[in-house]
């Protein structure tokens, strides 16, 4: 059986930065596995990115041009909504790829919250501060309850309460909250990112009248193991059906 690819999903951007930071994200992801190789081994995965909106590939046409090199796909998203249910199983059917496992999302989970805890301090959160937790947003009721989980992680780590609240998509919105944390007394309120990448909906973050706001997740070596972790595992699943 050949080495599996990683084909790493994000949802698309039309910022440069943003489509910049999920290619580094997937180089950083490379060399993670290539770190962790035993030293014969001679051939390493191939790491492959797609977007499932705004721009190409798509994960299907990635499949396709692996041919029948087995594939691990690994949702780069930070809850399992519309995208990881329908769109991700959709591209794999239309790819018509025979050898494909699919991994969970990288959400929730507590790794990302010690990044958002570690964005937010940069960003000049203290302790006694008030913290919204901004997601992009959904309509499915599984990713609500997954940045619910994610909230409920990062309030662990920082020993307050943080606030979701979204940015695009449901209610309350992020300016809202703000606001109703300044009238409830808060002197001092920070927006902690749970974005993976910059672009509209982070530039939104800054004009919601907080004090701070932290920066997505972005680039983090938590985030390139987590990455790397959901890809070893897939590929012993695969190993097994194999054998």
């Amino acid at each position: 059986m050949s080495v599996p690819a990683l084909v790493l999903v994000a949802h698309g951007t039309r910022s440069a930065r943003g489509v910049r930071m999920i290619g580094d994200l997937a180089e950083a992801v490379s060399r993670e596995l290539r770190g962790t190789a035993a030293p014969e081994d001679i051939s390493l995965p191939r790491v492959r990115t797609a977007f499932v909106d705004v721009l190409g590939p798509a994960p299907s046409e990635v499949l396709r041009d692996l041919g029948s090199v087995p594939a691990v796909v690994v949702p780069a998203f930070l809850a399992s909504g519309y995208h990881v249910y329908q769109d991700v199983p959709r591209e794999v059917a239309e790819s018509g790829h025979p050898s494909v496992s699919v991994t969970p999302a990288m959400g929730p989970d507590v790794a990302l919250a010690r990044v958002m805890r570690m964005r937010l301090r940069t960003a000049g959160w203290r302790p006694g501060d008030a913290v919204v937790f901004a997601a992009a947003g959904s309509s499915d009721p599984r990713a609500r309850r997954d940045v619910r989980r994610a909230a409920a992680l990062l309030s662990e780590q920082l020993d307050t309460p943080a606030e979701v609240a979204h940015v695009a998509t449901g209610s309350p919105r992020v300016p809202e909250v703000v606001a109703a944390l300044r009238e409830s007394g808060s002197r001092r309120v920070f927006i902690a990112s749970y974005l993976l990448a910059h672009g509209l909906f982070h530039q939104r973050l800054h004009e919601a009248g907080a004090d701070g706001v932290a920066e997505p997740i972005g680039v983090h070596p938590a985030v390139v193991r987590l990455l790397a972790n959901r890809y070893h595992t897939a590929v012993r699943d695969l190993l097994h059906t194999a054998a």
